[in-house]
């Protein structure tokens, strides 16, 4: 691609295009200089939904552009940012640690700060007083083999500051130019980003999130790369004006998908005297590219290890989905992740991988594919923008992706497969790849589609306490716990992660007031397949309330859901819960004889419109014992916005109504 730089800078070019796209009216033009402090900045305050913020965000003004590098002679692209905020209060403290992240691949390609400068201003006594960035406020962290952190910390902050930073990057990697948000945890007076690329560069531009971006300026602009040559590039301003705070809100992806931002992938390059080259315009390019991509396509198919070792795995095996177990059990058992995701492999040959023994998530179910391939299992790569990573424009666009996984058909079934954790039975995919659709890819065809990965495993924790109430008001009995589905991997991973059962069972009574158990027993821990049972033996004090002769006790226990974590009054998300789930409780309790019940809550059954949720409880007495059955069932993975008030309404009912309690009078 760089190559035609070269050939770019022999040329004497006079190219007229004229304006692509007429001008806005909103064409938006603002001064910032750094260390130019208004007084009235210091005056600046928030008001509305925002009064309880921790600081303004005065301004954020990035800048991209193109220049060619005096060391290599290739386009090389400026990244330049001024932010100025104001501090409010203690909690915006934080934001004078300030850090830079810079991207390097194992090669000589890297990103460089090239210019950073930064400063604390404060009113005192009518004066404007400045403090400039410290040397030894300076850090370099080596965050991993391809980030390096820069990091900065700021003097002087208080309440009523305002801090601000300036710096540069100079960066090789111009497939996927720095992309912006304009949105964040403090409200924005004005974000802005100017983005000017060579007109031999053509890039796919994806904006998103929830906020309405202007977009006042398209057009020409004569650029100059070297003295005395010129051409044009184009010209684009974003901008918006007075955005309020992103606040987090619960069951989401993640927030950045609801952050008005604007990201570019190169599509493909068009130098003079060199032929239109199409890097990634359309899915058949992409999917052409990694069949034959050393690190996708050509790692899957290297088989020397394969050959080695499935003799010894397959055992003479013949049924399809026992073959597939094997093998996906053979890779859990002998690679570990790392906890990186990637969509490529880091080596060439995924003999290398099971030598170290440890790999990123890319290097792990690609190699599972090779084995797969070897094994003439029909499996095909699925690319995945996780959950964290955001959602997919869902259109050809490479750089969106960041994980791979595998998917093979058999019986008319599909099912995915992920080696990274080994608790994933086939057919189940990690929290982090529920991101609603993966793309599937076939090399032989060159034909990819979008493929739901909602989950087809329930995820389902049913609790069930039989006890003993007695005179001293102390409970004991039994619990019962059956988890299967995303409740059975959550449970393992939590009992993986303790040292041993003692530190396990701690960290169960952890929030469990009043909680001893004895004879702590779980089944099927490493049968992924069979239902994930547990049992142990228990006795609850101070559960139980006593006033005058009535005796006052919530029948949930440790269970009931106890806070409503939908309050907004209404939200411009959807809930993202990122798989249906069903949570079931079955509490029976034998009280004593001089005991009667007194007051018994009254049951019901509670429905989303058209089913798709329901929270239902019904108490049932019968002689001198209670039972009481409350099933929350949430049918959906995702909700709209418009679905989010009839749910916020029922987990209102499912907090009150759980948290009703029993009412014994006791006799004489």
């Amino acid at each position: 691609m760089q190559k035609n730089a070269l050939r770019f800078l022999t040329l004497m070019l006079c190219i007229g295009v004229g304006t692509l796209y007429a001008q806005t009216d909103q064409n938006v033009k603002r001064e910032f200089k750094f260390g130019k402090i208004a007084p009235a900045e210091f005056e600046t305050k928030i008001s509305g939904p925002d009064s309880s913020a921790s600081a303004i965000k005065l301004f954020d003004v990035g800048d991209c552009y193109f220049e060619i590098s005096p060391t290599t002679n290739n386009f090389i692209y400026v990244f330049e940012r001024h932010i100025r905020y104001k501090i409010l209060n203690k909690n915006g403290y934080d934001l004078a640690n300030f850090r830079v992240e810079l991207y390097k691949n194992s090669g000589s390609a890297k990103e460089d700060l090239n210019y950073m400068d930064a400063a604390t201003y404060n009113m005192v006594d009518g004066k404007m007083i400045t403090s400039k960035l410290n040397k030894d406020a300076k850090f370099t962290e080596e965050f991993n083999k391809n980030y390096v952190i820069k990091k900065f910390t700021l003097p002087n902050v208080k309440e009523g500051s305002i801090i601000e930073f300036k710096y540069k990057i100079k960066s090789d990697f111009i497939f996927q130019l720095h992309g912006w948000k304009f949105q964040s945890s403090v409200p924005t007076l004005w974000s802005e980003y100017n983005v000017r690329i060579p007109e031999y560069f053509n890039y796919k531009t994806n904006m998103s999130g929830y906020y309405q971006i202007d977009h006042p300026l398209h057009q020409n602009v004569n650029a100059s790369y070297i003295s005395g040559l010129n051409s044009n590039a184009v010209y684009d301003k974003y901008c918006v004006a007075n955005v309020p705070a992103l606040k987090d809100e619960p069951y989401v992806t993640t927030m950045d998908d609801y952050n008005p931002k604007i990201e570019f992938e190169l599509r493909a390059t068009n130098f003079p005297n060199d032929i239109y080259r199409d890097y990634n315009g359309s899915w058949s390019k992409i999917i052409n590219e990694l069949a034959q991509d050393e690190n996708f396509g050509a790692y899957i198919n290297k088989n020397s290890y394969a050959k080695s070792v499935l003799p010894g795995i397959l055992k003479g095996e013949k049924d399809t989905l026992a073959t597939v177990k094997l093998i996906l059990n053979h890779v859990k058992n002998n690679v570990k992740w790392d906890k990186n995701y990637s969509r490529y492999s880091s080596g060439t040959n995924p003999k290398t991988l099971f030598e170290k023994k440890t790999g990123s998530s890319g290097d792990i179910n690609l190699a599972l594919l090779s084995l797969l391939k070897e094994a003439k299992i029909e499996a095909y790569p699925v690319l995945i923008s996780t959950r964290e990573n955001g959602m997919h424009p869902g259109y050809p666009l490479i750089s969106a992706f960041n994980n791979v996984i595998a998917v093979t058909e058999i019986g008319n079934q599909l099912y995915f497969l992920d080696a990274t954790d080994k608790d994933l039975p086939v057919g189940m995919l990690d929290y982090e790849n529920l991101s609603h659709q993966g793309f599937y890819m076939d090399f032989k065809s060159l034909n990819g589609k979008w493929l739901s990965t909602e989950p087809s495993i329930a995820s389902e924790k049913v609790f069930v306490y039989n006890m003993v109430l007695d005179k001293t008001h102390k409970l004991s009995g039994k619990i019962n716990q059956y988890s299967k589905g995303y409740a059975a991997l959550n449970l393992r991973s939590k009992y993986r992660k303790t040292n041993n059962e003692t530190e396990f069972i701690k960290a169960f009574k952890k929030d469990k007031t009043g909680l001893e158990v004895s004879a702590y027993k779980i089944d099927n821990l490493d049968n992924l397949d069979e239902l994930l049972s547990e049992s142990m033996d228990v006795v609850i004090e101070d559960n139980v309330e006593e006033a005058g002769n009535l005796v006052y006790f919530t029948p949930l226990l440790f269970e009931r859901t106890k806070e409503n974590l939908f309050k907004l009054e209404q939200r411009k998300f959807p809930v993202d819960f990122a798989y249906p789930f069903k949570e079931s409780y079955r509490i029976t309790v034998n009280f004593p004889e001089d005991y009667e019940i007194d007051k018994l809550p009254k049951g019901g059954i509670y429905k989303l419109p058209e089913e798709n949720g329901t929270f239902t409880i019904n108490y049932i007495s019968e002689g001198k014992t209670l039972m009481v059955k409350s099933t929350i069932n949430v049918n959906k993975s995702f909700y709209t916005p418009e679905e989010y008030f009839d749910l916020k309404e029922l987990f209102k009912t499912v907090v009150e109504k759980q948290a009703e309690q029993i009412v014994f009078k006791k006799k004489g």
